[in-house]
């Protein structure tokens, strides 16, 4: 225990040393580690004159320090990767409702929170990747085609807690209901061709290794290893195809990143600029042509490498309404034995 209180101690005396100096600042704390986002923040303060005191780090933790700081936060917004998080941090009372006509021209009703607590910033579909020699793509359609005894022992993916995982059980719960879920989870377990570890990129890898032919990853994962500067990657990369799900009825899951003003923020005019020019056009289109993300602004165009793969059909839910599935996803994986 005294080392942890230690490693707490230590890691909140890191983040307070990041610069929060100016009452005219946007303060940022983001579960985001993109370059791109950085170059985007300076970009605004060289057209306005705001500055942004960026702080990175672990989404979790970031949560658990503005529930720490409570009314004395210096944070303005909350920027973290999956719904779950947002939705975390909205029910913790620890984010305000961005004004409407902040973002209801630029992102689509099912991308951000009805009560407007938050927005998503860029959309990640989370497909059906598959190795082009020893799969034929024809064999799979739909999420629920993974449990069939054809894909026994090939089936890869990252574990459990993932909340990218958690969050495609609770798509699949609302519209399949719990039994179908259970089902699903159980078969899909069953399929596995090794225990999940690693992240979406490693489970690229592990097809290219012959460890598996089929996996579950979010699109970007793609896109980056496709555009690594290691050419091992690019390699790997290449010897996968991408199915998008359920084409011919509810669509292929999506999730988002996306933006909270903090219920703390005392620059709420200044931090709601900054969310408007993350919105716009020209950003939307930087995100997604670095980062291989699909931009929530419809108006944005796609960069080659997603218009190559082809427009796809979206699961339209909203992606606030998962969140109360979310308990029950958590329990189904963990009942099935997925680690």
């Amino acid at each position: 225990m005294r080392y942890y209180i230690v490693f707490i101690s230590l890691f909140m005396l890191l983040l307070q040393s990041c610069s929060i100096d100016s009452e005219e600042a946007i303060n940022v704390y983001s579960g985001r580690h993109y370059s791109s986002d950085e170059v985007l923040f300076k970009r605004f303060s060289d057209q306005t004159g705001i500055k942004v005191n960026l702080i990175k780090a672990d989404s979790d933790q970031l949560i658990n320090r503005l529930t720490v700081e409570g009314e004395n936060s210096p944070a303005d917004l909350f920027i973290t990767a999956d719904v779950s998080r947002l939705s975390q941090a909205a029910n913790l009372g620890l984010l305000q409702a961005i004004p409407n006509e902040v973002v209801e021209d630029q992102v689509p009703s099912n991308l951000r929170d009805p009560d407007g607590m938050w927005v998503g910033l860029t959309k990640r579909a989370r497909v059906i990747v598959y190795n082009k020699e020893r799969v034929n793509k024809d064999e799979l359609a739909n999420y629920e085609d993974l449990t069939d005894f054809r894909w026994k022992s090939r089936i890869l993916v990252r574990s459990s807690q993932s909340h990218y995982n958690q969050s495609l059980i609770a798509s699949i719960i609302s519209a399949l209901g719990v039994d179908k879920s259970r089902d699903w989870v159980s078969g899909l377990v069953t399929n596995f061709s090794q225990e999940p570890k690693g992240n979406d990129r490693d489970q690229v890898k592990a097809i290219a290794a012959g460890i598996g032919d089929v996996a579950l990853v979010n699109t970007y994962y793609l896109g980056l290893l496709l555009n690594s500067a290691n050419s091992e990657e690019r390699e790997v990369a290449e010897q996968v195809g991408i199915i998008f799900p359920n084409q011919g009825n509810r669509g292929t899951h999506v999730n988002v990143s996306g933006v909270g003003l903090t219920a703390s923020s005392s620059n709420r005019e200044n931090a709601v600029k900054l969310i408007k020019f993350l919105l716009r056009t020209d950003s939307q289109e930087y995100l997604s042509s670095e980062n291989f993300e699909y931009p929530v602004n419809p108006d944005a165009k796609w960069p080659e490498l997603l218009t190559n793969w082809g427009t796809f059909k979206e699961d339209s839910i909203n992606l606030n309404s998962l969140n109360k599935f979310l308990p029950e996803a958590m329990m189904i994986a963990n009942q099935a034995g997925w680690k």
